[in-house]
């Protein structure tokens, strides 16, 4: 690559021949991938749309979100959460979802039943690449995070859209109906495909 001295100035800069020019156009119009996720705020940024986020930069993907609640909660515990109302989730979904190049939805904490068939019906409205469902319902420190009555509205109605599911042991045990998910071959059991509703 030739070099261009600035009259008058110690700055060197790069002469870019016409390849490299194309080339970085090219490189330019190349998509990043993009992922929502539609998830609760965690303040102390462990979870949540933060790792969400936190994990989509680490990758290079872009990462838009929707919250659905706000928890105060640090390393111990959840001290507290605040639900996002249902039409604002739906608002926040149809911003992204009919402006956005949107590829993948990755969901976290969905708090009520109302919330998922929100979801529900914005993806039949706005279709994506494939949808990653992680039913956060049981916190890591065991708190609850969801209301018991969405449990028949993920079995029913979200979990038949997912690719890909991410319980963690309490939230599979929950989606089996309380199975006891003890040993590996339990958990081996637990992710075969036609264990949970879906395609």
């Amino acid at each position: 690559m030739a070099e261009v001295v600035l009259r008058g100035s110690p700055h060197v800069l790069p002469r870019r021949r016409p390849s490299f020019v194309r080339a970085m156009a090219a490189e330019t119009r190349r998509k990043v991938p993009h992922v929502l996720t539609v998830a609760g705020s965690d303040s102390g940024a462990g979870a949540g749309i933060q790792a969400d986020i936190k994990a989509c930069a680490a990758a290079g993907v872009y990462c838009s979100s929707v919250v659905t609640a706000v928890t105060a909660q640090n390393t111990v515990g959840v001290q507290g959460v605040h639900p996002v109302p249902e039409d604002f989730v739906a608002e926040q979904l149809r911003s992204v979802l009919s402006d956005m190049e949107v590829d993948v939805v990755k969901t976290g904490m969905l708090h009520s039943g109302r919330v998922i068939e929100v979801l529900c019906s914005s993806l039949k409205e706005f279709p994506v690449r494939a949808l990653v469902v992680d039913p956060v319902m049981v916190s890591t420190s065991g708190d609850m995070l969801s209301a018991p009555s969405t449990l028949a509205v993920y079995c029913n109605k979200l979990l038949p859209l997912a690719d890909i599911v991410t319980p963690n042991l309490k939230e599979a045990s929950a989606l089996l109906g309380g199975s006891s998910l003890k040993s590996v071959a339990d958990m081996y059991s637990a992710a075969k495909i036609d264990t949970f509703p879906g395609p």
